[in-house]
């Protein structure tokens, strides 16, 4: 569908932080549209099932939508009702289920192609964060069906040697959830010991698990290579052998960086990857393009969460409001 009138923002993700562009696009009395690929907050829809947040729901809301939940940190369920509520509160417009195709700038105009029909926008914010694009191992194995990036609920893997790679929050909560409910876990972690920042009343309990063998674990470790029933790894003491059925590879994520090219952003070199913007305004590289949420910190994937970048729609919107005015 073409737009006769082009639209004075378009925000490519469907996600909390940009539903809070839209917000701020409706507080500025600007027209807006929101593009997400996948269904509304898509990547908080494939957390853990049981999974509990970080954050208290009061540090979660926008909008002045209140975020009533049963405990002080919400879990996933109570995440999709609110951010569900919070779409209707405000009339956002959201096209689910759409993946942008092509971007071009003439004229002072972005032209978005999507699967669907094209946009004309005078400015585009990307809120893409990077749930969608696992970092990957690189080794032979990996496209197994029995390997996956994502875990959503222990049920499948009751009875099942399972091997969970790394050390940071959705690894321990992946290892622990798993063995309670039956399964034989080993953890492979690179490092000597699990990562300082998974949550604090998590942290404790794999350690305990370990420690008293209920949860195998290989330090300064890293897989070699997944087969059919069994696992290659590198250890301190050499190569191990090791009997698998399944294997989850929570190995973190990291932005959409073709998007980005794509849009031709330009990015800092060193490993961490980082877009460039204004921190006062958020507007990246190329002039109209703004950038919000977890994608501005490219690899440092814990930098940004919702609770301290929802403050960037706001920056982004006042900028352009300004400039509107001028």
């Amino acid at each position: 569908m073409q737009k006769n009138k082009p639209l004075d923002i378009l925000v490519i993700g469907g996600g909390p932080i940009g539903l809070a562009c839209g917000i701020e696009a409706s507080r500025h009395k600007l027209s807006h549209l929101i593009i997400e690929k996948g269904t509304l907050v898509n990547s908080l829809y494939n957390y853990p099932i049981h999974m509990t947040f970080f954050s208290t729901s009061e540090k979660l809301e926008m909008g002045n939508v209140p975020f009533m939940s049963l405990n002080p940190k919400p879990n996933r369920q109570e995440a999709l009702e609110y951010f569900r509520r919070v779409k209707e509160k405000w009339d956002l417009q959201v096209n689910t289920y759409e993946e942008v195709l092509e971007v071009v700038k003439e004229n002072g105009l972005f032209t978005v192609r999507s699967n669907k029909g094209s946009y004309q926008a005078k400015n585009l914010i990307v809120a893409t964060g990077f749930y969608d694009h696992p970092n990957l191992l690189g080794i032979p194995g990996e496209n197994l069906n029995k390997v996956s990036h994502y875990f959503k609920e222990a049920h499948p893997y009751i009875d099942q040697e399972v091997i969970v790679i790394g050390a940071r929050n959705s690894a321990v909560d992946a290892a622990l959830e798993v063995w309670r409910k039956g399964g034989r876990v080993t953890m492979i972690i690179r490092k000597n010991e699990i990562h300082q920042k998974v949550k604090y009343w998590v942290r404790p309990d794999i350690m305990n698990r370990i420690k008293a063998g209920e949860i195998k674990a290989y330090f300064n470790s890293t897989v070699k290579e997944i087969r059919e029933k069994e696992v290659l790894i590198n250890t301190s003491e050499g190569e191990k052998l090791l009997p698998n059925d399944f294997v989850l590879a929570m190995t973190g994520f990291s932005p959409d960086y073709g998007l980005l090219g794509m849009l031709g952003i330009e990015i800092e070199e060193g490993e961490l990857s980082i877009p460039k913007i204004n921190p006062e305004t958020h507007e990246s590289s190329v002039p109209g393009i703004y950038l919000a949420g977890t994608v501005c910190g490219g690899k440092q994937t814990n930098k940004w969460f919702i609770e301290n970048s929802i403050d960037h729609a706001g920056k982004i919107l006042r900028s352009i409001a300004l400039a509107a005015k001028l």
